[in-house]
Formats: C-alpha cells, structure tokens, sequence
C-alpha cells in the first residue's frame, strides 16, 4: 500500500465505520483534491470483506533481515554488472586493439580481465542465488511484494539504470558529431547500452507486474 497521510486513512476508517462504500470514499476525496494514486493506496490497505466493521489488510514491516538481504542482493547486481561491462570493454580492447598503445593494452589486459572474471564467477552465483531466495519469499508471503526497501531499492535501481543510458547514449552522439565514431568505441556503446536497458527493463517489467497484481 502507498504510505498516505493519518488524516486520510483515519477519514477513510472513519468513512466505512458509516457504512459508506468506496466509490462514494473515492468520489469525496477526488472533490477535495486527493489524487487518484493516494486515494487507491489508501483503500488497497482495507479488505472488501462482508464484516460490519473495516477490516485491515495486512502490510509489508520493515526488518534488519530483510533490509540486510535486499541490500546484498541489490550490490551483488550492481558488482556484477560493473564487472560484466569492464570485462566485455576489456575483451573489445584485446580484439580490437589501439596501435597507439599496445605495449600498455599488453599489460594491463590480463590482469584487468582476470580481476572481471573472479568477481564475476563470485556475484553472479551469490545474485542469482539471492533472487531465486527472494522469488521463493515472496511467493510465500505475497504481501512482501510491498516492502518499503525493496521498492526504494527497485526505484534506485532504475534510476541508475536510465542515467547510465542517457550518458551512454549522449556520449555517442557527441562522437558521432565529432566524427569520430569507431567500431571499437560503437561496441563499447552497445555494451553498457545492453547492460543497463536490460537491468531497467527487467526491474520495471517486475514493478508494474506489481501493479496489475498487488
């Protein structure tokens, strides 16, 4: 349920304890000046249950546990998308290598990808198997769907996501204008093109499934 202020949902108690139905709720708070989303996040948080008095739903709380699990399970995606990238910049780099640097790229290439492969053999494991613990909770519980750091999480997440894109994708305009786009910076482009749009895609495909499901 969205959070709401006390004064509406004691309004919204209040109005069911008269026997008032939603509809009627919904049009008086539309007349006063509540927006549709507060009003729907207020009435989600009572049961439309035949009872003579309102009758709460139940709601996400806040536990350590919890917020300990999303925490790691929202870093160990952030590790391992960083580290996916700079392994798929590496490997560009070693197909594609720069004649005006290739002792450095001689260097530098090895370690630097070794280091993405250990961290990814290490998050991705730990991601997948936090998501699936998850997945499994909230099948269970299904009112953890609404837990609070999850979804300030899930909003964080999509909002690095979709800055990532825009400075990805002003960064190739500006080269194209430039003149100065190759295939090795194109390819580069793509690639944490690909890796955030499919992080956003996917955590905005799960938020509105919450939607059309609460």
């Amino acid at each position: 349920m969205a959070s709401a202020s006390p004064e509406l949902e004691t309004f919204v108690r209040d109005a069911f304890m008269r026997g008032h139905t939603r509809p009627q709720v919904s049009q008086a708070l539309l007349a006063a000046g509540w927006s549709e989303e507060q009003i729907r996040g207020v009435l989600d948080g009572w049961a439309d249950v035949d009872f003579p008095l309102p009758v709460p739903r139940p709601r996400a709380l806040l536990s350590a546990r919890e917020a300990f699990v999303y925490l790691l399970l929202f870093s160990t995606l952030y590790f391992f998308s960083w580290n996916l990238g700079s392994l798929l910049f590496k490997l560009i780099e070693h197909a594609l290598p720069d004649a005006a640097d290739a002792r450095w790229q001689v260097l530098q290439l090895g370690p630097s990808i070794r280091w993405s492969i250990s961290a990814l053999v290490i998050a991705f494991p730990l991601f997948a198997f936090l998501s699936h613990r998850v997945s499994l909770d909230v099948v269970r519980n299904p009112i953890k769907r609404l837990s609070p750091v999850r979804r300030w999480l899930t909003y964080l997440t999509l909002f690095v996501a979709a800055s990532v894109l825009v400075g990805d994708l002003t960064t190739l305009v500006y080269n194209v204008l430039g003149g100065e786009l190759s295939l090795r910076f194109a390819l580069k482009v793509l690639a944490v093109a690909v890796i955030a749009g499919t992080v956003f895609g996917w955590y905005l495909w799960d938020l509105r499934r919450e939607e059309v499901n609460p």
